[in-house]
């Protein structure tokens, strides 16, 4: 378990963290959400001991970080995936950390296997791709079979395949009663990944609960229905005290009394689509009744709510430091489809130190680090 109580950092005038509580459980994997700039790595470091805070304590297993006798075999964690000598090989690397904390040597060979570096594991690390480099960082996290684990984007640089990998691992993980805390900007990723989720912006507790709470709460759900004559069933949907916003309301007026013909495909006797209506208001089978009351032909009823990414940027539109931020960014990020992120060019695109440009915290941790 990772306990984290008034949590307070400043970095000079920068608040980083501020008066910021919450717990993660065993048992699940916790996502840990928030806008550039909002904390979550600050957040990990003070958890881990590298950073100390100016008030409030993070504990893991109701122990400080800095307390525990073998770090390595309590709490794994991926923070910097290229936190190693790039002259010395992956399993020397693995091996100096395992005999720090007194483990065998095969262990080295187990978790090498386990993120299928076992043919390269010989090689500089600074040969190593970036996918390659968050592997080895994921080794490092297991090498103690710890059951405590703190990742920081552990699918940055990992392919399609990779990124699959290390979502089961994640989930199986917890399964067997570890504790699990993940960092990452994809929301889609952390959609089918995630059970809990802590948000946080500008330092502050934002949300903490579960990932289909916090959909529901945070978005406005909604019934997608496509009819040929939707305008008559929109207003049959406000007289029950529904809204009813049609999506193309010319060809919903045109197509209105062609009401008894169309298909099952959605497509109205003209050739044309059948129009859509997104209703709020009313659940999907009171529309339904109304639309049999009716004689209203119906192509699709189907209840819809918001995705995880949706409702994490109504809930951070004023939690925002860096970009454009608020309202101005949701139409930017709905044209590129699910899972494009703010500057890139394609959906799910994930460019090597994408996250870090926009987040002061880690560049102060990392200049702390060079002094």
């Amino acid at each position: 378990m990772i306990e984290a109580r008034d949590l307070t950092k400043r970095y000079g005038e920068k608040l980083a963290v501020d008066h910021l509580s919450f717990t993660v459980e065993p048992g699940r994997v916790t996502g840990f959400l928030g806008p550039n700039g909002a904390g979550k790595s600050t957040t990990m470091r003070l958890i881990l001991g590298l950073d100390h805070p100016h008030s409030g304590t993070a504990t893991i297993n109701g122990r400080r970080y800095a307390d525990l006798a073998q770090p390595l075999r309590t709490v794994g964690a991926l923070l910097e995936a290229r936190a190693m000598h790039p002259g010395r090989s992956a399993y020397n690397h693995l091996l100096f950390l395992a005999q720090t904390q007194g483990l065998p040597r095969s262990r080295v060979d187990q978790v090498l296997d386990l993120v299928g570096l076992r043919e390269v594991a010989l090689k500089r690390t600074g040969g190593y791709s970036l996918g390659m480099g968050q592997r080895v960082g994921i080794a490092v996290a297991m090498l103690g079979d710890p059951q405590v684990l703190m990742l920081d984007e552990p699918v940055n640089g990992l392919d399609p395949e990779g990124i699959l990998w290390i979502r089961n691992l994640i989930k199986q993980l917890a399964t067997e009663g570890r504790t699990v805390f993940v960092s990452s900007h994809l929301m889609n990723e952390m959609a089918v990944t995630a059970d809990h989720l802590i948000v946080i912006g500008r330092g502050r507790l934002i949300a903490d609960s579960s990932t289909q709470e916090f959909i529901e709460r945070s978005s406005e759900k909604f019934v997608l229905v496509r009819s040929p004559d939707a305008a008559r069933l929109a207003d049959l949907i406000t007289a029950e005290g529904g809204k009813a916003t049609i999506r193309d309301e010319p060809a919903a007026r045109e197509q209105a009394p062609q009401s008894p013909a169309g298909d099952a495909h959605g497509v109205s006797a003209s050739g044309r689509p059948a129009p859509e209506l997104d209703v709020i208001g009313l659940e999907a089978p009171r529309i339904g009744e109304i639309a049999a009351a009716n004689r209203i032909v119906l192509h699709e009823l189907t209840p819809r709510l918001a995705s995880l990414e949706e409702a994490y940027m109504e809930l951070t539109a004023d939690s925002s430091e860096f970009g454009a931020g608020g309202a101005s960014a949701r139409p930017q990020l709905a044209a590129g489809g699910p899972g494009t992120r703010p500057g890139s060019g394609s959906p799910g695109e994930h460019s090597p130190g994408a996250q870090s440009p926009g987040d002061p915290t880690r560049v102060t941790a990392a200049q702390e680090r060079a002094e």
